[in-house]
């Protein structure tokens, strides 16, 4: 929808159109080149203040899970004093929402929010000059509280939004910056309010991707290939196309069956004969590591100081390890899952993604149409973790429906969404350190291959230093992985962090020094150890040298702002080698806290599923092949796993809201590996930490 066009639909009221985008922070996404072609430049929100006193925001972000629903609504209620209740997000409509990169990297309340709040500060000032207008009182006697400008000296003396913008259209563009409200006057901010969400999808009313219906509707299923280097040899269509009411297609690439029903379709599917090339795997989960080490790129060094050879010399233990993390799945509840509607040369998808404007330009693209003649919409997205950055399914339904005439679903089934998902790629780390007499880490030589470099720079006061990333999550040389990899929840953090808290604690160990007070006598970042603090106090940590037998384990780390660190106490059946965490705290800065319960709700989800990538979730594979197409050979966090979770937010009103959906999984790989070496004695150098892991390190030990 064209500008003109999308404030005449909005109809009266007042009108603030705003941009975000040009603080967009992340390094590795910047030197790709983040660019939207044939979207206007100047603005990529909207904020209207309706004839009805309601307040909407247009917006391209997504939710998936995360509660940005209500963390937005409420810093626009908070600047323009309204309920958060009467605030409206309209999200994820290509055809209403200006242009958005799409929701990850915990971003939204960091960078989108302000920009929200900024524009809400501007609308307020509009509103008041209406006020002071309408009132015949100066601006300064105004106040406002829950929508009604009144007047200081006669309370009765008042005018409501919505009066103000009845019969009119106020169109302004933010073009300075306003005076936002102090941390001191928050009325809305910082209340744990519930979500607007929340009740539809306890009760099943949340309408996903897979709900979408319509009366004429077929239900797709695709042709896939065995392995990921698979070669079609042959294919025999000739017993599905005799099959009652089934439509099968085949246009080059993509060979499908349609049926007015999910089971017509799979039925249709299992009578398609088709013959595969499958040339020999080279590569396994077995032998990935070194194939990745001798296929890695050069490496940039992205922080150095001091020299590395004169640390070396002041050292008196030096220590070199190498850390390994395997291929990891989002495994997200809901599958990639789209609808399509073609009508005319025009085409609707209500797609489950985290980057609607992408898969519009996708969907054009494939289909030969004008961008403006296809509309994303975004309903509920059942979890995304980076995976859903990608709209392949989306562009399946929307060649579907364009070839058949009909509205099409293609919803992947588990085994399709584990053979098709970006993995977290699987990774290497070394580091070769050292420590003083005294405790002090003197030298720091990391290179990371793969994982990226995201939280690969230490936070530790180290004199002598260097960190080198050869390849990151995405964009790694051709051939390097057998399949496709990209960004998993806190993408390339999970891996650094990993491998930095275990050497960590490998020098504290050898040091004789509680692995706290060494993580405190090598910092000078007082937020860091503010958090430090907060999460051994809380936990009642007792300083003992490790191994003490007692399964405690300490871990810490920054992700993008927002500092974090965990304690953990574990148990470890040494015959078994079964690993239960007992009991884990989270002591949490992300600068000033939107809402509290919806924090405590993300620390919890982070630390849930971040036992599964540290005990039990990694893929198999031979060559192109993935092994591991169900929840019966891969794990993700079980019910029966859960320890007592504490959560302590740290207050810091004087940061800006930093982001809270991924920081708190970062550590948790360290945390559990450390606790089992307190627990045992037995260092693990490879995530996940399955059983069989343990036990073949405490035999060698």
């Amino acid at each position: 929808m064209k500008r003109r066009e999308f404030l005449k639909f909005l109809g009266g009221g007042i009108i603030i159109s705003f941009s975000w985008s040009e603080s967009f922070p992340f390094q590795e996404e910047r030197r790709r080149g983040q660019t939207r072609p044939g979207y206007p430049a100047d603005f990529n929100a909207y904020l209207r203040i309706g004839e009805d006193g309601r307040v909407t925001c247009f917006s391209g972000k997504i939710e998936q899970g995360q509660g940005v629903i209500i963390a937005l609504a409420q810093m626009l209620a908070e600047e323009l004093s309204v309920p958060a209740e009467r605030v409206d997000m309209v999200m994820g409509d290509t055809d209403i929402c200006p242009w958005d990169m799409g929701t990850f990297g915990s971003q939204s309340v960091r960078f989108f929010g302000p920009a929200l709040r900024a524009a809400g500060a501007e609308a307020r000032a509009v509103l008041m000059e209406l006020g002071s207008e309408r009132l015949k009182v100066p601006v300064s006697q105004l106040e406002i509280k829950d929508g009604v400008i009144f007047d200081k000296a006669q309370q009765n003396n008042k005018v409501t939004y919505a009066e103000l913008t009845q019969g009119k259209k106020i169109e302004r563009h933010l073009d300075k910056k306003p005076e936002l409200k102090n941390f001191s006057e928050f009325k809305v901010i910082g209340q744990s309010i519930p979500r607007p969400d929340a009740v539809a999808k306890v009760t099943g009313q949340a309408k996903y991707a897979g709900d979408i219906r319509f009366p004429d509707m077929l239900y797709a299923r695709i042709l896939r290939p065995p392995s990921h280097e698979a070669k079609l040899k042959s294919v025999d269509l000739s017993a599905a196309k005799k099959l009652t009411d089934v439509q099968v297609v085949q246009d080059g690439d993509l060979i499908a069956v349609l049926h007015k029903t999910p089971d017509g379709a799979e039925k249709a599917l299992t009578a398609i004969k088709a013959q595969y090339e499958i040339p020999e795997a080279k590569v396994d989960d077995r032998t990935i590591f070194d194939h990745l080490l001798k296929a890695s790129p050069p490496g940039s060094v992205i922080a150095q100081g001091g020299n590395l050879e004169s640390g070396e010399k002041l050292s008196s233990k030096i220590f070199e390890k190498t850390y390994l993390n395997s291929y990891v799945a989002h495994a997200t509840l809901e599958t990639h899952t789209a609808m399509a509607k073609m009508e005319g040369n025009k085409v609707e998808v209500w797609a489950s993604t985290q980057a609607p404007f992408r898969a519009k330009d996708e969907i054009a693209q494939v289909l030969g149409l004008p961008p403006e003649n296809v509309r994303i919409l975004t309903p509920f997205v059942g979890g995304g973790f980076g995976g859903k950055t990608r709209n392949k399914q989306a562009v399946e339904a929307a060649r579907l429906a364009k070839l058949v005439g009909k509205p099409v679903q293609v919803a992947w089934s588990r085994a399709e969404e584990f053979f098709y998902d970006t993995f977290r790629p699987a990774a290497i780390v070394k580091i070769k350190s050292g420590t003083s007499d005294s405790g002090n880490i003197m030298f720091w030589d990391y290179h990371v291959y793969y994982a990226g470099e995201r939280g690969s720079q230490h936070f530790y006061e180290i004199p002598h230093h260097s960190t080198s990333v050869h390849g990151e999550w995405m964009g790694t040389p051709s051939g390097a992985h057998p399949f496709g990899v990209g960004a998993w929840r806190a993408p390339a953090c999970n891996t650094n962090s990993f491998a930095r808290e275990s050497q960590v604690d490998i020098m504290a160990s050898e040091a004789g020094i509680d692995p706290v007070e060494f993580r405190l006598k090598n910092l000078n970042n007082k937020r860091m150890q503010r958090v430090i603090a907060a999460a051994a106090q809380k936990f009642g940590w007792i300083p003992p040298r490790a191994p003490s037998g007692r399964g405690f384990g300490f871990a810490c780390g920054d992700y993008l702002g927002t500092y974090l660190a965990i304690t953990a106490e574990v148990e470890v059946n040494k015959e078994t080698g079964h690993v239960q965490v007992k009991r884990l705290v989270c002591a949490q800065d992300m600068g000033i806290i939107i809402n509290p319960e919806g924090a405590r709700l993300q620390i919890e989800g982070c630390l849930t599923m971040g036992l599964g990538y540290a005990l039990k979730e990694e893929i198999h594979f031979k060559g192109g092949e993935i092994r591991d197409l169900n929840f019966d050979t891969y794990e993700i966090t079980h019910f029966s796993w859960l320890p007592k979770i504490e959560t302590v937010l740290v207050e810091n009103p004087e940061l800006s809201p930093q982001g809270g959906g991924e920081p708190a999984i970062i550590c948790m790989g360290a945390v559990v590996a450390n606790a089992i070496y307190d627990a045992t004695g037995v260092r693990l150098f490879q995530l996940p930490m399955t059983p069989e892991r343990i036990k073949a390190a405490a035999q060698l030990k």
